[in-house]
């Protein structure tokens, strides 16, 4: 490949920190000031502005196409001298290998369809907007994630040739394993696996596949933390690349993500069948949920989407610790304003305790902007361990995919939840049994519970409140992102 030329337009800068790699060329995955007290992710930003490439080449059906221009790898090809043509190519041969892997399925710009159905099984007069990602790349949207690390790893392994690349690793419950093994056959680079023992068989089977090594980690009696996510530390502290949808594990992950909120907030401008108010999100590590935010905090600086909608992440009764961290930063501020009173709990989800939830997101979002607000929030990424504390013991739920005992992306989750005046929504498995059956009936998507939960959010308000929480007029988006196996 050509030699450096011209200056990199992208950086890498940690958003808890600010640290930043004193070499352009570098790819670090992680913040150097990783490990101590604070929260660390690093973050993509473009010195052009927040519209950079975010027009998109409106041609192309392969997002990582599309928009290119706004991923740090082809800021990194070009800065080492390739073509824009050439990044091309590299996106284009990599996705002509994923068809081969993954049954002919490459990537593309997913459906968003506005369902009356669905919204009169909820009870709403403006039809719901929804999000198909099921039939992307390994079934979910789990690869766009994925994607984003590979690409900027191709790249580097164009420009510097050495022999066999370091394995690749990964801890998931299904279907981000599946992504990853697809994305590692299509690579040719080995991968190792971490998965709990409850993993579905038909995800065991798949990984076996496409040759991924499987480790299955058990739990040990009263220890804390994830065992999957310990033993993949491990395994990146011996020599592995980080492929894990975490953004606190690989920072490049976010941006991948963040594909799917430029097609959601384009697609809903183009189409002009209203605003886009509220959107509900399953979260379990939250990469999905801050790089939405993220995305479409992008969308609106560009004047894409008129206002930042109202974010509503998700969770299972059976482990919801970014619900206890919200609560946890909210009841902060509400001291520091005088405002203490007594609130609902996490789970409570009657018509008044709905009703308080929402003037209380409003005046919290006010808050927010205000000193005392950013305070409580650098206070908090300064002591991550005062806000985000894991789960002691995550219980069992049809959403297995949401258990994870900690959300590792929580500060930015939380960035967009507070800020546009959100709040999270804890469901039963009533619910989330409930919602996955709407989806199916309403809409024909065959999503499984965990990719359905946002829309068992959206129903648990809907049933509890009424019209006292999501009004019947309200333009709403639900994302369903996981294939039923």
């Amino acid at each position: 490949m050509p030699g450096v030329t011209a200056a990199l337009q992208s950086a890498l800068r940690c958003g808890g920190c600010g640290w930043q790699p004193d070499d352009p060329l570098a790819l670090p995955p992680v913040c150097a000031h990783r490990g101590d007290s604070g929260d660390h992710v690093l973050l993509r930003e473009l010195s052009g502005g927040p519209s950079r490439g975010l027009g998109g080449d409106a041609l192309a059906l392969n997002p990582f196409v599309r928009w290119r221009k706004r991923m740090h790898a082809w800021h990194l090809a070009r800065r080492l001298g390739w073509r824009d043509s050439q990044f091309v190519a590299l996106v284009e041969g990599l996705d002509q290998a994923v068809q081969a892997v993954d049954d002919g399925r490459g990537f593309h710009v997913t459906p968003l369809n506005h369902s009356h159905a669905l919204a009169e099984g909820l009870g709403m007069a403006a039809a719901v907007w929804v999000k198909d990602e099921t039939g992307q790349v390994g079934g979910s949207h789990k690869a766009r994630h994925l994607f984003g690390i590979l690409l900027g790893l191709e790249v580097l392994r164009a420009h510097r040739p050495t022999g066999r690349p370091a394995a690749l690793a990964i801890a998931s419950c299904g279907n981000a394993a599946v992504a990853a093994a697809v994305l590692a056959a299509a690579a040719k680079r080995r991968l190792l696996v971490f998965l709990p023992p409850d993993a579905h068989p038909r995800v065991v089977a798949r990984l076996r596949e496409l040759d991924a090594k499987v480790h299955t980690c058990r739990r040990a009696s009263g220890a804390t933390g994830d065992p999957t996510v310990l033993r993949f530390r491990q395994a990146v502290a011996d020599g592995a690349v980080p492929f894990a949808c975490q953004g606190t594990e690989n920072g490049h992950a976010i941006e991948g993500g963040e594909t799917l909120a430029w097609e959601l907030a384009t697609a809903v401008t183009r189409r002009r069948q209203g605003a886009l108010d509220r959107v509900f999100v399953q979260v379990g590590g939250g990469a999905l949920c801050s790089a939405l935010v993220r995305g479409l905090d992008q969308a609106v600086r560009a004047g894409i989407l008129p206002r930042m909608p109202r974010i509503h992440p998700v969770q299972t009764r059976a482990c919801y610790p970014l619900a206890r961290a919200y609560q946890t930063l909210a009841q902060h501020m509400d001291n520091a304003q005088g405002a203490a009173a007594s609130v609902p709990t996490e789970t409570e989800l009657s018509a008044t305790a709905i009703a308080h939830r929402e003037a209380r997101a409003h005046r919290l979002a006010d808050a927010w902007a205000s000193p005392v607000g950013q305070a409580a929030f650098h206070q908090a990424l300064r002591q991550r361990s005062g806000a985000m504390v894991p789960w002691p013991a995550p219980g069992h739920s049809i959403a297995h995919g949401i258990l994870d005992d900690e959300t590792y992306d929580w500060a930015q989750c939380l960035r967009g939840v507070f800020g546009s005046g959100g709040y999270p929504v804890v469901v039963s498995e009533a619910h989330l049994a409930q919602g996955n059956w709407l989806a199916a009936s309403a809409t024909g998507i065959a999503a499984d519970a965990t990719g359905s939960a946002g829309l068992a959010g959206l129903l648990a308000l809907r049933l509890g409140g009424a019209d006292a929480a999501v009004g019947p007029d309200e333009g709403v988006a639900v994302l369903l992102t996981g294939c039923r196996r």
